[in-house]
């Protein structure tokens, strides 16, 4: 495999770092409406601060999960500045843009984007020996649960799904048990990494099937 690209490790931020920054760039539509929870929760961490976190214990998973994203809501286009990749978000989710992608959450939910190079695929066993020790070193109270090749829209690779712990809330220092699915995908020399999460058990399955579908790179 040559040119390995970077490992996104979709990331626990400074709530107060990510407030400032989580506002509208000229890159989508407005991202942020009267949708846009007050304090969206911090999103996970990224490449650039691939730090080991500390140990944790799993917190429990919420009997009936908040945080299903609507089945109404609107869908907005979203473009990278550079145009390396693009994609659908809910309208009205805050946004920040970080090295080499962008990030958009809305309270207990988000994607995240990063691009990068890559000239093969990842494959479930590249996965596990290469990204899943990233991710145990770096996701609070990190559990595998599966791992499978795909094929999307965007390119071929793989889908990781792990939990975590969330970053507390900034306002009542909660934790929530977060599922993530990771894709990782590449095309043509070039890499792109969605993470879509939200809380364990809650229902965002055809939001999360929007998204993916219409992820494409440049």
């Amino acid at each position: 495999m040559t040119s390995r690209r970077p490992l996104l490790l979709s990331a626990t931020v400074v709530a107060a770092g990510f407030a400032l920054g989580a506002c509208s760039s000229s890159g989508s539509n407005p991202a942020a409406g009267p949708g846009t929870s007050p304090n969206p929760r911090p999103s996970t961490p990224s490449s650039s601060s691939p730090h080991r976190v500390r140990s944790q214990a799993p917190v429990p998973a919420e009997n009936n999960p908040p945080g299903d994203i609507p089945d109404n809501l609107a869908f907005v286009a979203y473009r990278d500045r550079g145009g390396r990749f693009r994609f659908t978000h809910p309208e009205g989710w805050a946004q920040r843009r970080q090295s080499g992608g962008v990030v958009f959450t809305d309270k207990l939910n988000g994607v995240q984007v990063t691009a990068g190079t890559q000239s093969t695929p990842p494959s479930p066993a590249t996965a596990r020996q290469q990204d899943v020790p990233a991710l145990q070193r770096t996701q609070p109270a990190f559990q595998l649960r599966s791992i499978s090749a795909v094929s999307e829209p965007a390119g071929r690779g793989v889908l990781i799904v792990y939990r975590r712990n969330s970053a507390p809330d900034p306002v009542t220092g909660r934790r929530y048990r977060d599922e993530v699915q990771r894709y990782e995908l590449v095309s043509g020399g070039h890499s792109v990494v969605m993470e879509l999460f939200g809380p364990v058990g809650a229902d965002n399955v055809d939001a999360y099937r929007t998204m993916i579908s219409s992820l494409r790179q440049r």
